[in-house]
């Protein structure tokens, strides 16, 4: 595959993921009636997952 297309792709991947995360996060907020969707304890554990999984991609090429 062509480097520049698997950038992009995984780009745009990233890209519409955030924006759904977003959406998903401003309506939680709404819903609650609080002005930030997440605490900071929840967004840690989002980044340890996250984290996560970048490791798991990074090593689905190694068998």
């Amino acid at each position: 595959m062509n480097k520049s297309r698997v950038i992009i792709g995984g780009a745009l991947i990233g890209a519409v993921t955030g924006l759904i995360a977003a959406l998903l996060l401003n309506r939680r907020a709404e819903r609650n009636e609080r002005e930030s969707a997440i605490t900071t304890g929840e967004g840690l554990k989002l980044g340890v997952l996250v984290f996560g999984l970048l490791r798991a991609i990074a090593s689905l090429g190694d068998d």
